[in-house]
This record gives structure tokens, C-alpha cells and sequence, in this order.
């Protein structure tokens, strides 16, 4: 039978070679296998990170096939989740919440909590339920709500010999925890033939060999990109087009995104441009305590156009804010390059080559 006579599928539980010692393919493995599979989307889902997401997105964009941005967590005292962007808001929280995960654990390790996914709404965000194999409904009640209307119980089928129980199983807790089910695969690899390398990185993980790895292997090779024939023998169909509907609601992309330089060195009731033109003043009141000079004058002005005509103000500022830093903790420190002829730079300290003098000794060369 023809591809298109199975139901429509978006494989939203993917992990990527960047959860590392758990994905055993790259990127662009991944959607292409998915795009041969005429999948409708691939999400990447690298475990408590979104390092690998720039080359989903190349990947992305020589297929075709669309991406959905997110990520898989454990909570340390809560259940497992998958974390999927719907919006643009979406992806800010999740980079806040890896961001928190991160920095409160060593290298290496994350550590997200409860009262993380508490503490602010999480508007944009979709909740994947990954619940193990005796689900504690309060988890479901629970996830449902810090997800609102946003939350799914995951069923990941890997032919194991309760997949019927399992299934009727979650269907009775979904039912009790007033959340719908979606089919989902868990996939750590393209195709099944790169199992050999995913048993090596269970291996390495867990610091043992692959012999005595024993039930920390995946008991067979399902958890890769399989067929959508493959899937509709397994899952119900609502199931799989349940996951469409999911994946048609995920409206953001990277292409969204545009470089913002940070605008904490600004105060309040300033502009970068016009906070950078009173430091500018003040250091040029220093500089030259009898008086700007014409041509240092003309110099600042003509500068100081050409950052606001490059929108560079904030890249200034937080030149100025490092060596300010410096000096007062008595770092040494001194501007060179292209700002060793900056007026600009002369006046705000962070040079102190006198631009006028600069050209002189130049021009006496």
C-alpha cells in the first residue's frame, strides 16, 4: 500500500546525536528519513537542551519537512515531560527554564523542578506526558494544571508483549486525568541498523560494557524513524493524527528569531543612543577640561552618527561597562585595533590615544 493510505504522523519525541550518549544520529539523518516517511514534522527534542537545534534547522531547510523546536526533561521531583515551542513566547520560557535547569547543577547535569514550572505561566509551551510504567494519575492532574489546554499523555509503543495492556492502561489514566493521548516514538536513531552505536553509548554512559549493560539496553531497535505503515499497525489511528493536530498548532520557527543586544546597561529614561551620548560628554568633559576641541568635536559627532546609523550603541556601552569594571577592581586594561583612532573610545576611556595625536604622528610618518 501506498504511504498515503496510513494516517499522517509527526514524530514529536526525538532525540538528536546532541543528548549525548543517548542519540545515536545527527540532524540531518533524522529529517531525512523523516521526509522519506512523508512525515507532516520532526521535533527535536535533545534532553534539557537546544544545542543541537541549529542544525535541525539546516536540516530543516534542505528537506523541506517542517521542525518543531523543543526539549525533554526529568524533573527531579516530578514526572518527565517532553517541552514543545508552540510561539515565539513559548521558546523564551523554555530557554529560561534549561537556562535555571543548568546553572543550579554541575557540568553536565540540569536540575528542574516543580516549583520551576510553577513560578511563571508557561504560555506557549506544550506538555508531553512520558510516564513510566506505573503512571501516578496525580502527575497527569498536575501537569494539566501547569499546562492548560496545552497537555497530552505520551503513548511510545515499542512492540514490547503489554503493548495492548499498556495501551488500555493509559487510556484509563488519561480518561481520569482529563488528558488526551498522542502517539509518540521516543526515538534515539534513524533507522533501526544503527542500534550497534546506540547500545556503545548506553554503554559508555552508564560506564559499563555492552555485555554486562543488560536491561539498560532497549530491549530491540524500535525506537527509530518507522514507517507509517509500521506505526498504524501499532497505534490506533486517532492516536497518530492526534499528533498532526499537535504539530499544526507548533507555530514558531527559528527564522522568527533576530539578534537583540542586551539593554540592561541602560537606565531608565535613557536610549542606548542618548545614554551613550552622556557618556560620551562626560568623558570628553575629562579629557579635554578646557574644551572639546573643533576637531575632536567634529570627530565625536561624526562617530557617534555613524553608531547610530549602525544601531552599534549597546556594543559601545558594554565596551565602556568592561573596562570600567577593570579599572576598579585594578585589572589592567587597554583598548587597541580599530579604537585606537575612535574619539569616541577616547572620551568613554576605553583607549587613551588622543584620535588628534594618532593622525598627527600619522601624518608625520
Amino acid at each position: 500500500m501506498k504511504a498515503d493510505a496510513f494516517p499522517p504522523y509527526a514524530e514529536l519525541h526525538c532525540l538528536s546525536a546532541f543528548s549525548f550518549q543517548r542519540g545515536a544520529s545527527v540532524a540531518q539523518e533524522l529529517f531525512e528519513r523523516a521526509a522519506k516517511l512523508k512525515y507532516t514534522a520532526l521535533a527535536i527534542t535533545d534532553e534539557a537542551s537546544l544545542a543541537g537545534i541549529v542544525r535541525a534547522l539546516e536540516a530543516s531547510r534542505k528537506t523541506g519537512l517542517r521542525l518543531i523546536v523543543g526539549s525533554e526533561v526529568q524533573l527531579a521531583d516530578g514526572p518527565r515531560l517532553v517541552l514543545l515551542v508552540e510561539t515565539a513566547r513559548g521558546y523564551t520560557r523554555l530557554c529560561q527554564l534549561l537556562t535555571l535547569a543548568r546553572r543550579r547543577a554541575e557540568k553536565g547535569a540540569y536540575q528542574l523542578l516543580r516549583t520551576d514550572l510553577a513560578a511563571a505561566p508557561n504560555d506557549g509551551l506544550l506538555a508531553l506526558w512520558l510516564p513510566p510504567a506505573t503512571p501516578e494519575p496525580a502527575d497527569g492532574t498536575w501537569i494539566r494544571r501547569m499546562f492548560p489546554e496545552r497537555a497530552w499523555l505520551a503513548v511510545e509503543l515499542h512492540r514490547g508483549h503489554d503493548d495492548a495492556a499498556r495501551l488500555a492502561r493509559l487510556r484509563a489514566i488519561g480518561m481520569q486525568a482529563g488528558m488526551p493521548l498522542v502517539a509518540s516514538g521516543d526515538v534515539h536513531m534513524h533507522v533501526r541498523g544503527r542500534r550497534a552505536l546506540q547500545d556503545t553509548l548506553t554503554a559508555i554512559r552508564h560506564k559499563t560494557t555492552i555485555d554486562q549493560a543488560g536491561f539498560k539496553l532497549f530491549p530491540n531497535g524500535e525506537r527509530h524513524l518507522r514507517t507509517r505503515r509500521a506505526l498504524a499497525a501499532i497505534y490506533p489511528a486517532d492516536l497518530l493524527e492526534e499528533s498532526v493536530r499537535i504539530a499544526m498548532r507548533c507555530s514558531f520557527s527559528l527564522e522568527e528569531l533576530r539578534y537583540e543586544y542586551p539593554h540592561e546597561l541602560v537606565p531608565d529614561g535613557h536610549t542606548a543612543a542618548s545614554w551613550l551620548r552622556e557618556l560620551t560628554e562626560a568623558g570628553a568633559r575629562t579629557r579635554w577640561p578646557g574644551g572639546v576641541p573643533d576637531k575632536a568635536r567634529a570627530l565625536i559627532e561624526h562617530e557617534l552618527a555613524l553608531i547610530s546609523e549602525r544601531q552599534y550603541e549597546s556594543y559601545f556601552l558594554t565596551v565602556h561597562d568592561l573596562v570600567r569594571f577593570a579599572r576598579s577592581e585594578n585589572i589592567l586594561c587597554q583598548g587597541r585595533g580599530s579604537a585606537a583612532n575612535s574619539a569616541v573610545c577616547y572620551a568613554l576611556g576605553v583607549t587613551s590615544l588622543d584620535p588628534q595625536r594618532v593622525e598627527a604622528c600619522m601624518l608625520m610618518e
